[in-house]
């Protein structure tokens, strides 16, 4: 099973070393406003997933459209010099705030 540190070394190492003919080359080769276009698609497939249960795939269509926009994430974070270990830094910094959410000002305007 791939965890998402080998899914972004492996990202990484195809950005290094390309592949022709892979799909990650494909993106990387086509550049920022191709994997930012893939990045929304897959975002928008994973809300539509969430919202409709009933597809063939059942639940399994929430988590296959999940996996395509991690992994579109990952191509992104490696395009813009992103690391994973950013990634999870930030998060940490974040443990135990969620609660208290409460504190936070209302978000009225996006």
């Amino acid at each position: 099973m791939q965890n998402l540190d080998e899914l972004y070394a492996m990202i990484v190492d195809r950005k290094k070393n390309p592949k022709k003919g892979s799909y990650t080359d494909y993106l990387f080769t086509e550049g920022l406003d191709k994997i930012l276009k893939k990045v929304g698609e897959e975002s928008t497939e994973v809300i539509v997933a969430a919202k409709n249960p009933g597809k063939p795939r059942g639940d399994g269509e929430l988590v296959y459209e999940s996996a395509d926009l991690l992994y579109h994430l990952c191509v992104l974070w490696a395009q813009q010099g992103v690391t994973f270990d950013q990634i999870k830094a930030e998060l940490a910094k974040r443990e135990g705030l969620m609660s208290q959410f409460k504190d936070r000002p209302e978000i009225k305007d996006l």
